[in-house]
């Protein structure tokens, strides 16, 4: 984890509430960022994962028959107790307990409490989009989550087999408030490091919500900032989507 537990849970709760909140302006919007989604399908995409995430909790390990069948659940309700219940479960996890996680170097709790303050995060943003009434992110947080997004998102060991349409073989910087991360990509790998050393085929840079947001797909590229060569930019933005879709 970059910030505390306690940032966390804080921004699970936050972000989570107002994702509920605003769901109550209308379920049958149309959410932009997400072809053929609604706001209901967010709320229920994101009532899945923290349920998801509580039995992982639970039991340590991923479980197995899922997801069951929770069609006869009506929506808001059943957000609004999956959004207690992963606080909850969080809480009573703590940190140090061993459970499954997909990224390489955390198998524990603590994984989960970050991957759901982003979870919450993103998708309350797809709401907000969906009746244009979008806030802001936390500066801090942005920058966390541009760095849990580069790695374990799209930089763990899922390109090993070549199972990109997008290669890339070229290296792109990504630079906010300050803070730069230089990904080097190839059709069977994801290198990603902290810092501005060396060369770079394409950068990308702007402040911490729009670059954050963009590299989720969230937003158009005329957000952000590029230089170098576009080839890349776009090879990069494919790399992106294959990894987060």
């Amino acid at each position: 984890m970059t910030l505390s537990a306690k940032i966390y849970l804080r921004h699970v709760e936050a972000e989570s509430a107002r994702l509920a909140e605003v769901a109550r302006m209308g379920l049958d919007a149309a959410v932009p960022s997400c072809p053929g989604w609604t706001v209901e399908s967010v709320v229920r995409h994101v009532a899945q994962v923290y349920v998801h995430k509580v039995e992982v909790l639970r039991l340590g390990a991923r479980p197995e028959e899922w997801p069951p069948d929770f069609s006869g659940r009506e929506t808001l309700e059943w957000y609004d107790e999956a959004r207690a219940a992963i606080v909850d479960a969080l809480e009573k996890a703590g940190t140090g307990l061993e459970t499954w996680t997909f990224n390489p170097r955390d198998t524990t709790s603590g994984f989960w409490y970050r991957r759901m303050a982003f979870e919450s995060v993103v998708h309350r943003i797809d709401v907000e989009q969906a009746h244009a009434v979008v806030t802001p992110i936390d500066a801090e947080l942005a920058l966390d989550g541009i760095d849990e997004l580069l790695y374990p998102t799209l930089g763990g060991p899922w390109w090993e087999e070549g199972d990109t349409d997008h290669p890339i073989d070229a290296t792109v910087r990504i630079t906010a408030a300050g803070r730069s991360w230089t990904i080097r990509a190839d059709s069977t790998s994801v290198d990603i490091r902290q810092g501005s050393e060396g060369e770079a085929n394409a950068e990308i840079f702007g402040e911490p919500m729009p670059v954050y947001l963009w590299l989720w797909g969230r937003v158009a590229d005329d957000v952000v900032q590029t230089a170098g060569d576009e080839d890349v930019v776009r090879a990069f933005r494919g790399r992106l989507e294959e990894a987060t879709g």
